[in-house]
């Protein structure tokens, strides 16, 4: 029994977000009881290869569509890996839709930078990292998949649906523009909304405004793509700034003597 219990424990962790697993695993609950919710600020990315369902239906045509589903496999396996990092610990896989990668950041406590808002930095951070990795999958693949990467932050609802297949989702119009921001993007590029520009922007990524974009259900939005993150200039580390104004203070000292 204890062994079950055990099994069906790791289970839940590998469906469920590790708060809302152990939701599920309190005694006290009840078996109708209604997961849900209501998250402040959180960051939400919708990455998608917008070419692939034509990549798919050349390989079917010549039979190798199993082939083809083999790699979008390897592919969403590579991410997976790279959101399992420990830089990423505030990030959480949604789901995946068919070639589309869905996952937020700051989605509980434990999570969520009300101050410093790193869980938005990293999930931009985790943008990046996909569009390299999309960069190396072709250049060993032999392929010329294209990436469109769309990123929004605002509240949402996060809860748990279905109780034979208990699945784990978000919800609200900041999820809905992040969606958009995937479907009007431009290929190998990430699009971002003016408030997570406003964020990202303060903390030194490279940003440049793409202009005005009809936006299906909000009419139109100036939106930004994100270049690049900050220079390392302006990540080095607290102790490195310390040795500095100690050497400066010291200086200014021999010079007053």
């Amino acid at each position: 029994m204890e062994e079950l219990q055990a099994y069906n424990r790791r289970l839940l962790h590998n469906i469920l977000p590790k708060d809302v697993a152990a939701h599920f695993l309190a005694q006290e609950r009840r078996n109708d009881e209604l997961y849900y919710q209501s998250c402040e600020c959180v960051a939400v990315m919708f990455a998608s290869i917008s070419n692939f369902s034509e990549f798919y239906v050349e390989l079917e045509a010549n039979n190798e569509g199993v082939e083809c589903l083999r790699l979008l496999n390897e592919i969403i396996a590579d991410f997976d890996e790279i959101i399992s990092e420990d830089q990423f610990r505030q990030l959480e896989k949604i789901k995946t839709i068919g070639s589309t990668y869905m996952a937020a950041s700051g989605l509980n406590d434990s999570t969520y930078d009300k101050v410093g808002k790193t869980h938005i930095k990293a999930l931009a951070d985790f943008a990046m990292r996909l569009m390299d990795q999309m960069k190396y999958i072709n250049e060993h693949s032999f392929n010329n998949f294209q990436m469109k990467i769309g990123l929004n932050i605002g509240p949402v609802v996060a809860g748990v649906i279905g109780a034979r297949k208990p699945q784990y989702d978000i919800w609200g119009n900041t999820v809905n523009v992040a969606s958009r921001m995937d479907s009007t993007g431009v290929p190998d590029r990430i699009q971002v909304t003016t408030d997570m520009y406003q964020v990202l922007t303060i903390n030194n990524y490279q940003l440049e405004c793409r202009g005005v974009v009809k936006v299906k259900g909000k009419g139109e939005m100036t939106t930004y793509f994100l270049n690049e993150g900050p220079p390392a200039s302006c990540a080095l580390p607290y102790y490195f700034w310390s040795v500095c104004l100690s050497g400066l203070l010291k200086l200014k000292m021999l010079l007053s003597l």
